[in-house]
């Protein structure tokens, strides 16, 4: 069977350039920068998410702080060593940006786009953690491993509520699933054994709906989040 990683892994961001661009990286002479864009939700709050661009993007692009830009690319993990300890480093890698046109995303078009959605499959790597908060809220973390081409994996930290989350409590790891949902950031007070602790940000995929992929019954058992 031929994996098509475009399909197991895509996504679209509609947002704004919040910060200047920053080396991060060079592969065989190609330059590669990180900026982050905030995306509106629709309760008006925003995500600032970091995007990983190749120099050859935005070769007619400016990268200038409040230009609106869409993204098109894989949700991306990698993994980063500090102080002898592992850290999950999460990031947009950009496939296609391209500047929004005033003139053709209009005020009105603009409501009914969709800013923020991204599609995964992959595989529960870790049991769902379920929980509920002290208003009686259900969440679950999922830990999803999503394939990549040569041999390499994404490990994408969701996020499911409601009756989503309550359907996770009975998934097994190794199982594939079909997500559909949102990147967000969220900060966080990391504490340290000294006393200390410093801001930090999280990025996960906020799930709208899941499907089991069931590749022997070729059936699909889907939960749509009731909220």
């Amino acid at each position: 069977m031929v994996t098509n990683f475009l399909e197991n892994n895509h996504l679209v961001l509609i947002g704004k350039v919040s910060s200047e661009k920053r080396f991060s990286h060079e592969i065989y002479g190609e330059k590669f920068y990180i900026f982050d864009l905030e995306v509106p939700r629709l309760s008006k709050a925003l995500d600032v998410i970091p995007i990983t661009v190749s120099e050859r993007l935005i070769t007619n692009i400016e990268l200038e702080i409040g230009k609106e830009l869409v993204v098109e690319g894989q949700f991306r993990s990698y993994n980063s060593y500090e102080n002898e300890k592992n850290r999950l480093i999460l990031t947009v890698f950009a496939k296609d940006i391209a500047e929004v046109k005033e003139e053709i995303v209009n005020e009105e078009e603009k409501k009914s786009v969709v800013s923020n959605e991204v599609i995964l499959v992959g595989y529960i790597c870790k049991k769902p953690i379920y929980r509920q908060t002290p208003f009686d809220r259900e969440i679950a973390d999922i830990l999803l491993a999503v394939n990549r081409a040569y041999n390499k994996s994404d490990y994408i930290p969701c996020i499911a509520w409601g009756r989503n989350a309550r359907f996770c409590q009975n998934i097994e790891v190794g199982t594939e699933v079909k997500i559909l949902g949102r990147v967000q950031s969220r900060k966080y007070e990391k504490k340290f054994e000294d006393g200390t602790s410093e801001t930090r940000i999280a990025y996960e995929v906020s799930v709208s709906s899941m499907e089991i992929i069931d590749k022997n019954n070729n059936e699909k058992a889907e939960v749509e989040t009731a909220i």
